[in-house]
This record gives structure tokens, sequence and C-alpha cells, in this order.
């Protein structure tokens, strides 16, 4: 499985793209979701990728549990580790 974040969601579409880097965006359609009804920019999910005649086509996607800030333990500071999406080609 591989994970990446949300590039774009469509709603009135159904479907939307998922970051792949450098290249090509990875198309994902509501009916290929698991346990939700449509995606966030930005939100981490994991995923099957397969090609076809269209792209790169992501299936099973699910959402990744979503860290929560803790301001007593951060104190104030932001997580400055850089998200690194793997390419698929």
């Amino acid at each position: 499985m591989l994970q990446t974040i949300v590039k774009k969601w469509l709603r009135d579409k159904n479907s939307g793209f998922l970051d792949n880097g450098n290249g090509p965006d990875i198309m994902v359609d509501k009916a290929d979701l698991v346990n939700c009804e449509f995606l966030k920019v930005g939100v981490m999910v994991e995923f099957e990728c397969h090609a076809d005649k269209r792209g790169l086509i992501a299936k099973n996607v699910k959402l990744l549990q979503q860290k929560k800030s803790n301001s007593k333990n951060n104190k104030g500071k932001r997580n400055t580790k850089e998200f690194r999406p793997g390419v698929m080609t």
C-alpha cells in the first residue's frame, strides 16, 4: 500500500487527484473510497495504485489517522519534518 496526500477533490464530479511528487497525479473516484464519502485536500491517504489507459488510478483508498496537535506536549513548536511522496511512473 502506498501513502500520499490529497491534492484536489471535485465534489461535483465525485473524484479527485492524489499527489505524486514530480510524476503524474493519481486519479481517485468516490467508488474507490473505503469508509468515507469524499476527501479533503491535504489529508493523508493509503491506497493501491493501478495503471490503465487513463493513467494512474487509486483503488481501496483509506484515510490515515490524522495527527492531532497537543499543545501541552508541543509547546508551540510546529512539526518541521517535510513530507516526501513517492513517485509512480
